[in-house]
């Protein structure tokens, strides 16, 4: 791709950030929206959270497929596909009649929205080579989140007290045509050196081990943890998963190369994600309903209740960048770690619903977390890495956001639809939700740990080593005997 002019590039770097905030603003404004689609729709916690999860399990499962995809035919194209199957899928959702018709269109904007986000960090990282240069523009990328949650749950609010659950889906018409006749006009086409082909069993395999594992945990309040239905979805899950490990590191050019996870930090920053995406999911998932289901509050005012938090990662973002690009990733990365932890800790051993002033110390304290730890995950994820395989690196990173987010609502969701006997959770609710807290103070522990662990000089040296590997002739790098 030519070099551009730093106004092209900041064009370009907006433009992306625009996929990103309709991704991004379809996640806050849904949850906003739950309680009334929970009403209209009759839908129970297992139905709720596959309208989140039927989202975030097919963009798990597809991201990596458009990452090499991209990186094949062409990042602008498969972009401008993306944006197009991304505003349909909004427009069949705000005309769902019934859950499962909502749920399936959730899954066509998913498979829009797998070739918008990897696909655009591709984009930026080819854009913005200098390494300063490209953190702060992850950094301005990360901020989009924060908009995107400050804006989310006051948008939401507004559209859903005002018009209705359905209205939440129309934003993204605007935003999307715009994106699209932005990207046809300013994006310059770029696609790696040496294409990767496809791998179908690959992409069958990941398919396998999300869905399987999501519909379990999912199910199993309902249909009992011993039930042959959810043992076999179990059982499902742990094949896939076991055929994944043995096939791709015998294919020459894998779906998954299994290789970039020698690099610690790259192993540390997909961990990292899991854990900090899965704390969001469930914490966003959770605090909707208690603050609409159990205090009464309605959408608009749910969503002011939230706005610490969303205030706090909008401003932590770019700061997170900033550090990332002059000190490196552990300063942030224990920031995070250290914050979300003591959240979590409020929440689950303090009680911080039952008082205003510990639940809006709560959310600050997540929101801070939450936005120091997403520009250093997608920084490490992609420094180091050959430019040739920036897609796949990306859309790993992202992969491992969305079954984060995936696996936080099943979790959460499953444990507290195991604690509370109905949809009107009443006085049940907290003591219901106190395992789930739990589990949120743990992803952020983990943050803390991990990213202590896989920041430091060893770590460094790790990616170094890795990084040569991959750039080595694929002749050399193939273990005998394989074929692809």
């Amino acid at each position: 791709m030519p070099e551009l002019s730093h106004r092209r590039k900041s064009l370009v770097l907006a433009i992306c950030c625009m996929s990103l905030l309709i991704v991004s603003l379809d996640n806050t404004v849904l949850n906003v929206a739950l309680p009334s689609m929970q009403r209209e729709l009759h839908a129970s916690v297992a139905g709720l959270q596959w309208t989140i999860d039927a989202y975030t399990l097919v963009l798990a499962s597809l991201l990596m497929l458009a990452g090499s995809t991209a990186d094949r035919i062409g990042r602008r194209r498969v972009f401008k596909a993306g944006l197009v199957i991304f505003t349909l899928g909004s427009l069949l959702c705000s005309l769902a009649p019934s859950l499962e018709s909502l749920v399936a269109f959730r899954m066509v904007q998913a498979v829009g929205g797998s070739m918008l986000n990897p696909v655009a960090m591709s984009i930026i990282t080819n854009t913005f080579t200098d390494r300063r240069e490209r953190a702060r523009a992850i950094g301005a990328w990360g901020a989009v989140v924060g908009i995107s949650m400050a804006a989310g749950p006051l948008v939401g609010g507004v559209l859903v007290d005002s018009v209705g659950w359905r209205s939440i889906f129309w934003i993204n018409l605007p935003i999307g045509l715009a994106a699209l006749l932005l990207t046809w006009r300013y994006v310059p086409e770029s696609r790696a050196p040496k294409p990767r082909r496809p791998d179908p069993v690959g992409q069958v395999l990941v398919i396998g081990v999300l869905g399987a594992l999501t519909y379990a945990i999912i199910e199993a309040p309902s249909a009992g943890l011993t039930s042959p239905l959810i043992l076999s979805f179990a059982a499902v899950a742990v094949l896939s998963l076991a055929g994944l490990l043995w096939y791709e590191p015998r294919r020459a050019e894998p779906l998954i190369d299994l290789r970039f996870f020698r690099s610690a930090p790259f192993s540390g920053a997909t961990v990292i994600a899991v854990c900090a995406f899965a704390a969001l999911g469930g914490f966003l998932f959770l605090n909707t309903l208690f603050l609409q289901d159990v205090r009464g509050l309605s959408a608009l005012r749910a969503g002011l209740y939230i706005l610490p938090m969303a205030a706090m990662t909008f401003l932590c973002a770019p700061l997170s960048g900033r550090l990332v690009g002059s000190r490196g990733p552990r300063l942030p990365l224990l920031m995070a770690g250290i914050a979300m932890t003591i959240s979590g800790v409020l929440f689950a051993a303090f009680g911080a619903e039952s008082t205003t002033a510990l639940l809006f110390t709560g959310y600050v304290l997540f929101g801070i977390g939450f936005g120091m730890v997403n520009a250093p995950i997608t920084n490490t994820a992609v420094s180091g890495m050959p430019r040739s395989q920036a897609g796949v690196a990306a859309a790993v990173a992202s992969t491992s956001r969305q079954i984060g987010q995936t696996l936080g609502v099943a979790v959460i969701g499953a444990v507290l639809a195991g604690g509370v006997a109905s949809a009107s959770y009443g006085a049940g609710f907290t003591d219901a939700s106190g395992p789930a807290w739990w589990i949120i103070t743990a992803c952020g522990a983990c943050v803390l740990v991990v990213g202590l662990l896989t920041s430091g000089p060893w770590a460094r040296r790790t990616a170094e080593r890795t990084a040569r590997r991959l750039e080595e002739p694929a002749a050399a790098q193939s273990p005998a005997g394989t074929s692809v």
